[in-house]
């Protein structure tokens, strides 16, 4: 006789496989939604853009249009008069950069877009809006928002959080020797992952402190620190101890780069940038590379973060150096919002609010 208590563990196994399966169909279906729905408005916008229709049909041209619309297809949402006029500013924002958008249009067909429109179809409007208001004059800026979007799975709040934090601006530009010392595609990855400042505000430090003080405010808030170094830091530890012979060497911070498969050594100095820091943090590299580095691990890279540098002094430093460093300076005082809500959601927070995120907002 089989056993009734085994019966209904297996169902509810199944109704719970069943429930879950159903949920990731809800959520393919309305990820498919909102492709169609982006790329609608941005043909839209294209229409009104080409047809010159605001300045041919008056002034009410957007009211009548939303109105007419709602009425040719009752039900319909997204296109209020506000959305409609940020449809064109959508259209218009990339429109230089959308090489065979009139094809596409006239066969209204999402499933073999270009890069660039896809890409512009897989973030939700509100995210689109949000960037229009931010980055009009700036196609490009709103591109690397795009990016950023796609690959971190940012929410709206994370998004305006990152471009109040001015992350843009100081995405990759810290001073470097990757170009001369790392393969090319590997230079513009390690290159990437550099900022310039770094946003330290997080610490909580405003008075005189030094560089004990500073990093363990940084650990104390450690969340806060890998957020603000990127994607793909893994943190190994402080004042990581290495045994060079008979000497005892000691590394800030040492991470691993998850993307880059590679150790990163980190050194935060509370002074300026002067020409023995390449030599130290030089060394620690080298070293890091001889104890650490596995055989399928990329070079150990340097990360120097100073108070403030001086850019020849840094960029003639560099170029003495062999090994792969970036110079960088960090920001204690400047203001930036401290939300970091949305950088690592849950999955219940993914399936809870996925559909209510890509709905006109």
């Amino acid at each position: 006789m089989t056993d009734i208590t085994i019966i209904d563990n297996e169902y509810r196994l199944w109704v719970k496989t069943l429930a879950l399966r159903y949920r990731k169909s809800q959520i393919k279906a309305a990820i498919k939604v909102n492709s169609e729905q982006i790329f609608f408005h941005l043909s839209l916008g294209k229409d009104i853009a080409d047809r010159q229709a605001d300045n041919k049909y008056g002034s009410k041209f957007y009211a009548n249009l939303s109105r007419d619309l709602k009425d040719a297809i009752p039900g319909i949402e997204g296109l209020s008069e506000t959305n409609i006029r940020y449809c064109k500013r959508f259209y218009l924002l990339y429109s230089e950069a959308i090489a065979n958008l009139p094809q596409l249009v006239e066969k209204f067909d999402t499933q073999n877009l270009p890069q660039l429109v896809e890409e512009l179809c897989s973030i939700p409007w509100g995210h689109h809006r949000l960037l229009i208001d931010r980055c009009s004059e700036d196609p490009q800026k709103a591109l690397f928002f795009i990016h950023q979007t796609i690959e971190n799975g940012w929410s709206r709040a994370m998004l305006l959080n990152w471009i109040d934090k001015d992350l843009y601006e100081r995405q990759s530009k810290a001073l470097s020797n990757f170009k001369s010392v790392l393969p090319a595609p590997e230079s513009d990855l390690a290159q990437e992952m550099t900022k310039d400042p770094y946003n330290f505000t997080f610490a909580g430090i405003r008075d005189k402190y030094n560089e004990t003080q500073l990093k363990n405010a940084l650990l104390t808030n450690i969340t806060s620190f890998l957020v603000e170094l990127g994607s793909g830091f893994s943190y190994v530890g402080r004042e990581y101890r290495l045994q060079i012979g008979e000497k005892e060497k000691f590394i800030d911070l040492l991470f691993y780069h998850l993307n880059l498969r590679c150790y990163v050594v980190v050194e935060v100095k509370t002074d300026e940038f002067d020409m023995p820091d390449i030599g130290q943090i030089g060394g620690y590299v080298v070293a890091c590379n001889h104890l650490l580095k596995r055989p399928d691990d990329n070079p150990t890279i340097g990360l120097l973060i100073c108070k403030k540098k001086n850019s020849l002094l840094a960029q003639y430093s560099l170029e003495s150096s062999s090994q792969p460093i970036a110079i960088s300076s960090y920001d204690l005082e400047k203001f930036y919002p401290v939300s970091v809500d949305g950088a690592i959601p849950t999955i219940e927070e993914i399936e809870a609010n996925l559909t209510a995120r890509i709905k006109n907002e």
